[in-house]
C-alpha cells in the first residue's frame, strides 16, 4: 500500500513548502520510502498539496541539499542512500536542525551556574575538581513544543568569554560551534527514563522514555564542553546504514 503523506494541521501554521518537506522527510526517515524509492512527481505533489510548482521545487531542493534525495533531470527525485553513520556521529546544531525542518525555533536558559567543578562534574568534563566551569540547563522548542532538554558544562579555562555571554542571540551549542573549533569529539548514545526535572522540561511524565546523547569535545586535548541532550523517545530516532566488510556476508 502506498505511503500516505501527512498534511500539517491548521494550527501548525507553517509555510506550504515546509509542510511538503516535512511530509516527504517523514516518509524517508520512517523507512516507508527506502533508498532508491521514487518520490512523487512535482505534478503529483502540486495536486496533493494544492500549491505551485515553485513551492514543490523549494521543498525538494531543501531535501536534496540535506542529502535525503537525489534529483535527476527528466527522471524525477529518488530517496538517497545514506553514505554512512555520519548522521549519527556528526555534531548537530539543534537550531539549524529545527529551522531546516520548517518549524519555528526558540530556546530558553532554564538555569545557569558559574562555579568550581564538583568531583562528578570534573569527571564528566575531564578537568580537575575545583576547575572553573559554567553549568547550563537549556530547553529547546520546535514549533512551540519542547524539542530537547540540554545539560551543558563549559570549561571556562578554555572558553573564558562564555562566563560573560548572555546567550540571548544564540543557544550555547550554536555559540560554541561558531567560535571554538574542536579537534576531537566523543558521542555516547543511550536510552533512559526521565527524572522529574528533565521530564518537566520536556512536558512529559516522569519515567517516560528518552533518547540521550552525551557529547564531549576537545581542542588539542583540552576539554571544551560536555553536553547531555535528552530527546522525547517517541519523537526521535537515529538511523545509520552500512555494509558488511568486503568478503563477508
Amino acid at each position: 500500500m502506498p505511503h500516505r503523506l501527512q498534511r500539517a494541521t491548521a494550527e501548525e501554521n507553517i509555510p506550504r513548502y515546509a509542510e511538503i518537506r516535512r511530509a516527504l522527510e517523514g516518509a524517508i526517515m520512517s523507512g516507508a520510502w527506502p533508498p532508491g524509492h521514487r518520490v512523487p512527481s512535482e505534478h503529483e505533489l502540486m495536486a496533493q498539496f494544492d500549491c505551485s510548482r515553485m513551492t514543490v521545487n523549494k521543498a525538494l531542493s531543501g531535501l536534496a541539499e540535506a542529502g535525503l534525495v537525489i534529483r535527476k533531470r527528466r527522471s524525477g527525485s529518488f530517496v538517497a542512500t545514506p553514505a554512512s553513520e555520519q548522521t549519527v556521529l556528526e555534531i548537530h546544531d539543534i537550531q539549524k536542525e529545527v529551522l531546516a525542518s520548517g518549524r519555528e525555533y526558540r530556546f530558553e536558559i532554564v538555569a545557569r551556574r558559574r562555579g568550581k567543578a564538583t568531583a562528578a562534574e570534573a569527571e564528566l568534563l575531564g578537568v580537575k575538581a575545583g576547575a572553573p566551569l559554567l553549568a547550563l540547563s537549556v530547553r529547546h522548542f520546535a514549533g512551540g513544543k519542547p524539542f530537547a532538554a540540554e545539560r551543558r558544562l563549559i570549561n571556562l579555562a578554555r572558553v573564558p568569554e562564555a562566563e560573560g555571554e548572555s546567550f540571548a542571540q544564540a543557544p550555547p551549542g550554536s555559540w560554541l560551534l561558531a567560535r571554538i573549533p574542536w579537534t576531537e569529539a566523543e558521542h555516547q548514545i543511550s536510552a533512559a527514563n526521565l527524572d522529574d526535572d528533565t521530564a518537566g522540561l520536556l512536558s512529559m511524565a516522569p519515567g517516560a522514555a528518552a533518547l540521550v546523547v552525551e557529547r564531549r569535545t576537545w581542542q588539542g586535548g583540552v576539554p571544551i564542553t560536555c553536553v547531555t541532550l535528552f530527546y522525547p523517545g517517541d519523537r526521535h530516532r537515529l538511523i545509520g546504514r552500512f555494509a558488511p566488510p568486503a568478503g563477508r556476508s
